[in-house]
């Protein structure tokens, strides 16, 4: 293993997949790309493994994991799927979507990893590195974003080695992620109905197309990584909706409002939803005391964007 406090990095080659298969075998944490943000990734079906995700997080107890698979077979071993569930499956697998599903009774996870819900949230990531990396291995991973508990996405590999320290002995470093946002999650209830628990890359629009309207019902907890009120915080005060800045605040702009770094100065959401997190790391890193973000489209992928600032925002 790697000497304490160090982290290894590893080139997203057969030699440096290699050896993150052989840390994540031996119940220790790698960080991983996705198409989304950075994972880090620990063997799911083994308690120990996945209690090191929630001591290097900081990350509270009551708040579960997302298990990445590497196909259909290995998810369907995992969790209960039904006809809505195999439609999305069948749109967007692999991809940016998670799904919130009944846990089977014989699923061998780690208890920790569904916070003790008798649901699972289960993804098909699509990145090439994280696949490869899947199909070396014998077993699903448990991969929330890599970094503190409450803190800003990683979308690079220096992102998430800032924000663990060495507390996480290796990362695969393949450079910046495309989407920058995680990923979906939907709750697939018993009766046919869904929730839409998380915002991501896949609309609800996109969502709303395969499966009619959104039911409006939740369980009252905590289903989902990405529902507590305060998360991807940048360490600094948030202020939304900015058309005007004060001294002592950098401001993430977009379209005609340029601030100190615009996230799309031709206004398109997704480039910048890809470039959100790496805003929030600059600002964060900035001499700057607080942080003025210009108002953002409350539509499609915007809605991600929205639900992710307000939670930074939060007090």
């Amino acid at each position: 293993m790697a000497r304490k406090n160090v982290t290894e990095q590893l080139q997203p080659n057969d030699a440096g997949l290699a050896r993150a298969a052989e840390i994540l075998v031996s119940g220790h944490l790698v960080a991983v790309p996705t198409e989304t943000v950075y994972g880090l990734a620990a063997r799911a079906d083994a308690a120990e493994a996945v209690a090191r995700i929630y001591a290097a997080k900081g990350r509270p107890s009551f708040n579960p994991l997302i298990v990445h698979v590497k196909n259909l077979t290995q998810a369907e071993m995992l969790a209960r799927f039904d006809a809505n569930a195999r439609k999305l499956v069948e749109r967007f697998w692999p991809g940016p979507l998670t799904m919130v599903l009944p846990l089977r009774d014989d699923a061998g996870l780690a208890p920790a990893v569904s916070a003790g819900l008798p649901t699972i949230a289960l993804r098909q990531p699509a990145h090439p590195t994280m696949r490869a990396l899947l199909d070396q291995l014998d077993f699903p991973l448990a991969a929330p974003s890599a970094n503190r508990s409450e803190a800003v996405s990683p979308t690079k590999p220096e992102h998430a080695m800032a924000s663990l320290g060495g507390r996480c002995p290796a990362v695969v470093c393949d450079g910046a992620t495309d989407a920058g946002l995680e990923s979906t999650i939907v709750a697939l209830r018993d009766n046919g109905a869904w929730s839409l628990l998380r915002p991501g890359p896949i609309t609800k629009e996109q969502l709303e197309a395969e499966l009619g309207p959104e039911a409006k019902t939740t369980s009252g907890k905590v289903e989902s990584p990405g529902q507590l009120a305060k998360h991807y915080s940048p360490g600094k005060p948030v202020r939304l909706n900015a058309l005007q800045v004060a001294q002592d605040e950098f401001w993430i702009g977009f379209g005609e409002v340029e601030g100190d770094y615009n996230l799309s100065p031709i206004s398109d959401l997704n480039n910048a939803a890809a470039r959100l997190y790496g805003a929030l790391h600059l600002a964060g890193a900035s001499e700057k005391a607080c942080i003025a973000v210009a108002p953002i489209p409350d539509e499609g992928i915007g809605q991600a964007i929205n639900d992710r600032l307000s939670r930074a925002a939060a007090k």
